[in-house]
């Protein structure tokens, strides 16, 4: 039942990326999904051709929208609505190497987070 648009925690859902629609609803408040690089709310439509960039367990997820669907779909009609653009997640023994904060070490300062960011590749290298 494809659609012109779809809200883009509908769509979610309807692609099984979350198992409810309170948790993409969730999601999109928390500022984990983006929609064309920009930050999404519950309510933003998506067509075919958008990119939805989602931040799941701390990796990125990238979709482009192929078919708007609002309903829930079988999990093979889902694959068909979006393609799957992300990046490869990193082996295992990759994620061990990652360096952890110490539980109840209290928040980063900026410039922890920075060099976190820089390290996760995220943040752009500043040039003076």
């Amino acid at each position: 039942m494809a659609v012109p648009s779809a809200r883009v925690d509908s769509w979610l859902w309807a692609v099984r990326v979350f198992k409810t629609r309170s948790l993409a609803t969730a999601a999109c408040r928390a500022g984990h999904i983006k929609v064309n690089g920009d930050r999404a709310k519950a309510a933003q439509p998506v067509k075919a051709g958008d990119e939805v960039r989602i931040r799941i367990s701390g990796f990125d997820r990238v979709l482009v929208v192929r078919d708007t669907i609002v309903k829930r779909v079988s999990a093979p009609a889902a694959l068909e609505a979006y393609l799957d653009t992300s990046p490869p997640l990193p082996a295992p023994e990759e994620v061990a190497l990652l360096p952890r904060r110490d539980r109840g070490a209290g928040r980063p300062t900026k410039r922890e987070r920075r060099e976190m960011e820089k390290l996760r590749g995220r943040m752009p290298e500043q040039t003076d």
